[in-house]
Order: C-alpha cells, then sequence, then structure tokens
C-alpha cells in the first residue's frame, strides 16, 4: 500500500500462526539487521513511462510497529528537480510483516518509482531507526541514498559471488570483506543501479564445524550419520545458526553498507546452505540432516535475499508428515493444519507468524515440483534491466542432484518465458545477462575426477578409516574425496556433459531467434577469467554477427580466499581449444596482461607469467553499456571516452588470429588492464551502439583492508545475425 503525504492504515495480512504476541514498549524501532534493498522488476518497461519495482527489508526485535518508510527523488545527473517527470512528491510505503516469533521480526516495504528523463538519486528514510539496544540512531536528515538510470538507459551493474570465507581460511590473511571498500568507491564515483550476487552471497559451512551439526559430523560410521534423525531440537538449533550467521554477516561492514544503498538481485549455491549440497551420493543427499538443514537454509534465504516469506514450517523427523517424501513420526497424534495443499508442523508456528503470500511477484519463473533435497519449487528469475538490458537467473541449486543440475521441464519453463518477454520488447532488448552459479565455459577437469574416482583411491581411503590418514583429503559427510563434490558442481563435469551441450544450444538458439547477445556470468570457483563460446574459425563469421559467440565473464570471489598459484596455473595449462560441437569451440581470453598491482610495495605476483588466462586473487565485475543512448535528453550513465563513439562496424574488417585465446574481435583487442573499459568509470564505444563494457576489478593486495584493486578491460558487441549470408547448418 502507498500513499502520498500522510501514511495510510495498513491492510491485514493473512498469514499462519499467532505470533509470539509481545509488543515492544521501547520508543524507538529497534532494528537488528538492514535496511537491505532489493531491485525486483520494471512495469510498463516498454511504454514512455516506466516503472521501478524494489523492496526494502529491516529485521527488528518482535512486538514492532515500524512506521511507513518515506521515498523521494533526491536530485537528477545534469538537472535539477524542476524537469522530473512523474510522480516525484515524497511517497509513503507500509512495512509488511513477513515473519516474527520470539526473537525477531522481518518487515518488508514494497516501494516502486518512476524512471526519469535523467538518471535520478532517490532517498529513503525509515522513521526512529535505532539499532537493537538504543545504540545508534539514524540521522533523519541523512536518508539512505540509491541511483536509477534514465528511462532512456540500462543499468550499471555490479556482479559479484562467494562472498564469505570456508571452513579453515587463515583470517589474519584474509582480513574480513575488504573488496566491499572499492565497491563503495566505486559506488561514489559512477553509481551502481544493482549487485547481481551469484551464488553463496553467506557462508554457513561453520554448522558442522562450530554449529549444531558438530555432533552429527563427529559420528564415525556412515550409516549411522545416515540413519541420525533431525529432530524438532536439532531444527531449532539449526535455525537459529542460519539466523544468527545472517544477522552478523549482513550487518558486517562494508557490506552492510552496500546492502543499503546497491539494489540486489540474487541467485543461491551450495554455500548459502552448506558446502557441496546437491553433489553427494543421492542415498546419503536423502538423509534427513540434509533436508532439515536445506529447508533451513532456504527459510532465511527467501527471507534475507528475496524479501519474501518462507514456507511455514521446514522439514524435521518429528513433524507428522514431511511435505513431500511422506515420512510418518511418532508425532502421529498432532493435528493436521493446512496451508495451500501441504501438510504443515504445528510446533513450529507456536508463538510464530509467517505470511501467507497471495501470489508470486511476476520477476520469477518457479520449477514445476519440489526439489528433491531442498523439499520446495526453483525460483529462477527474469526481469529488465532498464532500456536494453535483460536479466535471466536460473536456479542450479534447489534441484541440483549429483546426475543433474534442473529438471528437463524447468529448462522449457525458462526459456519459454525468456523467448516471450524479449520478443514482446520488439527488438528494443539489446543484451540478456544470464546468471549461472557456477562456470559453463571453463577447463575440463575429468582427468582428475578420472584419478579421484579410480581404485588408486581405495588404499587411501582404507587407512583414512583405520588411521586417519589423509583426512583433508576426505569430506566429513559421506567419506567420499571432498574435491569430487566441487568437480560435480562444474558444468563441465563429465555426468553433467549433455545437460551442459543442451543448455548452450538453448542460450544459441535464443540469441538467433530474437538476435540478442547473450553474456553469461559464473562464479563459484575463486578465480577470475573469461570464457568464451563462439563459431568455428572456418565458418568465418564475424562476432558481431555471430549468434554462437557467448562470452561468459567469471568473476570469483569477492571475499573468500583464492586457489593456490599452481591451480590456477594448472588451470591455464589445461585451458585448451574445445570443440562443443561441429560449428562451435570454446576457450578462455588471454586477458590478464599484468599482474594487478605489479609494482607496488608489498604486492606480490599471483600467477605464473605464463598464466594470462586464470588470475587467482579476490575480484569483482561491472558491466556497463559501452555507448550513450541518442534518444536521452540528458547526461548518460557515465562520460564516453575518447570523445566519439567508434563506428559500429560488422566485423567484417577484422582478422581473427590463429590462436582463439587471443582477441576475436575488436572489442577484445588490447584486453586486459590497457583496455579503455579497465577504469570501470568511462564508456568507450568500442563495441559499437547497443554494446557492453566489462571491467573486471582485482584485489593488488590482500594485507590491504583498503581492498583496492586494477581493472582489466574487454568489450561485447550487440548481435546482428538478421540477413546474414553465413555458414553452418544453424545459419
Amino acid at each position: 500500500m502507498t500513499t502520498n503525504g500522510d501514511a495510510a492504515p495498513q491492510a491485514p495480512v493473512s498469514g499462519v500462526g499467532n505470533g509470539p504476541q509481545v509488543l515492544s514498549t521501547t520508543a524507538h524501532l529497534e532494528v537488528i539487521c538492514g535496511p537491505l534493498l532489493n531491485y525486483r522488476r520494471m512495469s510498463n518497461e516498454h511504454s514512455s513511462n516506466p516503472i521501478w519495482h524494489g523492496s526494502v527489508l529491516i529485521v527488528t526485535t518482535p512486538g514492532q510497529r515500524p512506521e511507513p518508510l518515506r521515498l523521494r527523488l533526491g536530485g537528477l545527473t545534469g538537472s535539477n528537480d524542476a524537469s522530473a517527470g512523474g510522480d516525484t512528491r515524497e511517497r509513503t510505503f507500509e512495512a509488511i510483516k513477513l515473519y516474527e516469533d520470539p526473537r525477531k521480526a522481518f518487515f518488508n516495504y514494497e516501494i516502486d518509482l518512476p524512471f526519469q528523463e535523467q538518471e535520478s538519486r532517490w532517498e529513503y528514510l525509515i522513521p526512529d531507526m535505532v539499532t537493537a539496544g538504543g545504540m545508534h540512531r539514524q540521522d533523519p536528515d541523512k536518508p539512505t541514498r540509491f541511483w536509477v538510470p534514465s528511462k532512456h538507459e540500462s543499468f550499471r551493474i555490479m556482479f559479484h559471488s562467494c562472498n564469505g570465507f570456508s571452513v579453515g581460511t587463515d583470517m589474519e590473511t584474509w582480513k574480513g570483506p575488504s573488496l566491499w571498500n572499492d565497491v563503495l568507491r566505486m559506488q561514489a564515483q559512477q553509481p551502481f543501479h544493482v549487485m547481481i550476487g551469484g551464488g553463496d552471497q553467506i557462508y554457513n559451512d561453520s554448522v558442522r564445524t562450530d554449529g549444531p551439526l558438530k555432533p552429527w559430523t563427529a559420528i564415525g560410521n556412515p550409516r549411522k550419520r545416515r540413519e541420525f534423525p533431525f529432530d524438532e531440537d536439532m531444527r531449532a538449533r539449526c535455525d537459529q545458526y542460519y539466523y544468527d550467521n545472517y544477522v552478523t554477516w549482513y550487518g558486517t561492514e562494508p557490506f552492510a553498507a552496500a546492502n543499503a544503498q546497491i539494489p540486489q538481485l540474487n541467485i543461491w549455491d551450495d554455500h548459502d546452505i552448506i558446502d557441496g549440497f546437491g553433489s553427494y551420493t543421492d542415498h546419503f543427499m536423502q538423509c534427513a540432516v540434509f533436508r532439515g538443514i536445506g529447508g533451513v537454509a532456504h527459510k532465511y534465504y527467501m527471507l534475507f535475499q528475496h524479501h519474501i516469506p518462507p514456507p511455514a514450517s521446514t522439514f524435521t523427523t518429528a513433524a507428522k508428515e514431511s511435505k513431500h517424501h511422506g515420512v510418518h513420526s511418532a508425532k502421529a497424534a498432532a493435528p493436521k493444519l493446512e496451508t495451500e495443499g501441504q501438510p504443515l508442523d504445528p510446533v513450529q508456528l507456536e508463538r510464530t507468524f509467517v505470511m501467507k503470500p497471495t501470489h508470486e511477484d511476476p520477476s520469477y519463473i518457479m520449477g514445476p515440483r519440489a526439489g528433491p533435497y531442498v523439499e520446495e519449487r526453483s525460483r529462477n528469475m527474469y526481469c529488465q534491466l532498464g532500456k536494453r538490458i535483460a536479466y535471466a537467473g536460473i536456479d542450479a541449486r534447489t534441484e541440483r542432484t549429483r546426475h543433474q543440475i534442473n529438471y528437463p521441464e524447468t529448462y522449457e519453463l525458462f526459456f519459454n518465458h525468456l523467448s516471450k518477454k524479449i520478443g514482446e520488447s520488439n527488438g528494443e532488448i539489446k543484451h540478456l545477462v544470464l546468471l549461472l552459479g557456477v562456470p559453463i565455459a571453463y577447463p575440463r577437469l575429468q582427468w582428475l575426477e578420472n584419478i579421484l574416482q579410480s581404485p588408486l583411491i581405495g588404499p587411501i581411503r582404507f587407512l583414512n578409516k583405520r588411521f586417519g590418514v589423509a583426512g583433508g583429503l576426505f569430506n566429513q559427510f559421506d567419506g567420499g574425496v571432498d574435491l569430487l563434490d566441487d568437480l560435480d558442481d562444474h558444468y563441465t563435469a563429465h555426468q553433467h556433459k549433455k545437460e551442459r551441450k543442451d543448455l548452450i544450444h538453448r542460450i544459441q538458439n535464443l540469441a538467433k531467434e530474437h538476435s540478442v547477445r547473450v553474456t553469461i556470468l559464473g562464479g563459484d570457483v575463486h578465480l577470475t577469467a573469461l570464457g568464451r563460446f563462439y563459431s568455428k574459425p572456418e565458418l568465418n563469421i564475424p562476432a558481431e554477427k555471430d549468434f554462437r559467440y557467448v562470452p561468459n565473464i567469471i568473476s570469483s570471489a569477492i571475499t573468500n580466499k583464492p586457489p593456490p598459484q599452481a591451480v590456477a596455473n594448472l588451470l591455464a595449462k589445461r585451458n585448451k581449444i574445445h570443440h562443443l560441437d561441429h560449428e562451435t569451440d570454446e576457450t578462455l581470453l588471454e586477458l590478464f596482461d599484468k599482474q594487478p598491482g605489479a609494482g607496488e610495495p608489498g604486492v606480490k605476483p599471483k600467477s605464473a607469467a605464463a598464466n594470462k588466462c586464470t588470475m587467482p586473487s579476490r575480484n569483482y565485475a561491472i558491466i556497463a553499456e559501452s555507448h550513450p543512448n541518442h534518444g536521452s535528453t540528458g547526461a548518460p550513465n557515465g562520460a564516453l571516452a575518447n570523445g566519439d563513439a567508434a563506428e559500429h562496424g560488422d566485423g567484417t574488417d577484422f582478422t581473427l588470429p590463429k590462436n582463439m585465446r587471443e582477441p576475436i574481435h575488436k572489442g577484445e583487442l588490447h584486453a586486459g588492464a590497457a583496455h579503455p573499459a579497465a577504469t570501470g568509470l568511462t564508456r568507450t564505444g568500442l563495441a559499437g551502439l547497443d554494446g557492453l563494457d566489462v571491467t573486471i576489478r582485482v584485489e593488488k593486495n590482500p594485507e590491504d583492508t583498503s581492498g583496492y584493486t586494477e581493472g582489466y578491460g574487454f568489450s561485447v558487441p550487440a548481435l546482428d545475425s538478421r540477413g546474414f549470408k553465413g555458414h553452418g547448418r544453424d545459419w
């Protein structure tokens, strides 16, 4: 509900449970975590008056009644407020309670605003907000600010993944989320309009080392571990662990400051649950503990990362009936409580309120049925990022098993939806940014998989079980080789080979059908690189007209430690020219022409001098349109470098190199620190009228908590495949 001026009474919210039945006596709004700002979607996106939709989440002590959020236009780039279009008076938005129990309450504000002729700064304020305990009060004269592009422009995007630390990280060396300082510096110079989280926005792995799963993990017999019950006591302790870990991490600066002022779009991955979730053997993944923590992690993923109410209860072996597997227990006499046809656990609803949603936001593409271990439907996403860029994210964790990433029906629903929405733009959408949690254009490691699964490992496993030999080699769950769950996560793993190929063909066909360039984002691997699919050189198809040219920006990790130099160098040596099919090749670009911070005091080389394609150092990426839009009447989102833009050629005058690891179109020429896009602050014009500039910001020195980075740039051309008389079966 929104109003202009005074707040209207809040509409009643339907839900299940009665809540803790407490009323706060404090004079202020006690906030435990937040505000957290999300972007959702655009409406009227193809009209002259598009609308921006987002949300603001706060976590409070129970019994609170938050005042309405106040939103106003704060300023326009290169203009004054008087020229603003649309309704820009201060508006208020009511707080909607999503969840409440005796420890906390989650409130969400669904906000919307009109795009302006120029890039605009918006300000929001939640009145009387203090940190829990009353130690700090938000200054009412200093509202939180965020930026929205001109209605004629597309979003300036920040992409990150792996925002946390693996168990066992040396915290004396890797000192916190330092690169978020660099993100905020870049934000101050040229604002981001959205930040895309590619998975592992939080690391919950310590639930097994320092949390409630520690006694379970210590059970030496795999059979006893599989049969261990996930009862109400363990569920409650895991619930508290996941909630406390979110509050701690999302309240850590400077990450917390970025959460409040850069709208987020997130898809989860394994560490948002626990390391390797979904990629262990099926008989072990089916155990009660994995199903239980999958449900608890999903609950807080919905609340903190999507700002939507969770399912009313999650799996326990103490409940009368699990929601999808029909497990019965000793509580058979408990009264049946149902919502939307799903059995609930009344024990979990004691003194608890959960909002009952009436609809799904249009930005979600829901999977056709529940996942095998997380007993909920996958939550895939599509939305438009301004005038010419669309975003789509595949939830590659909810449906994952060791042998599949997503159901075939999910791919069908997903790509049908994308084709429909892109088609409705009538050619306005020039780029699709597609998020996959794990890279898809990446060196093959099947030789390593074969070694780890070979009989050679058998004697080592026996010595491990009997005498603890090579303890670090084997995981604490199913006794398998620890590295295998990471390898099994990769699209390039042997068991995902067919699914990977089918997915790439779907992407290529979508690009061809709508003449839209698809750029893939991927994280997970803790290093940065640029993979590309492209038509084989003998077909002589310029990248500008090649629907098979699909770059894969690999940006990981923004916070976690990188792999050792030896691993990155090994991957670089495995960077072969791979043949996907008779028309498509793939390889990594030799992007890193210098070491980040080379020559500066205290900065050490990150990889071998011969390694130009994999960089083992913390990083994040920036993606923005390469050319200002000629239809805008105001200043664009960033000035054009070197004066006028480069001409938009068709690439026919570009000669392909003999080594396809080198630049294969004009936008890749001089890729690296010398490329004009390396600063991340200017438009190069090198990718033509509708191209993209990409910057990968790489940490110079992990011992410097300021988080300063070196930039590496390249550009991605738009696609115009219409009318081209090329070669290959798909033309």
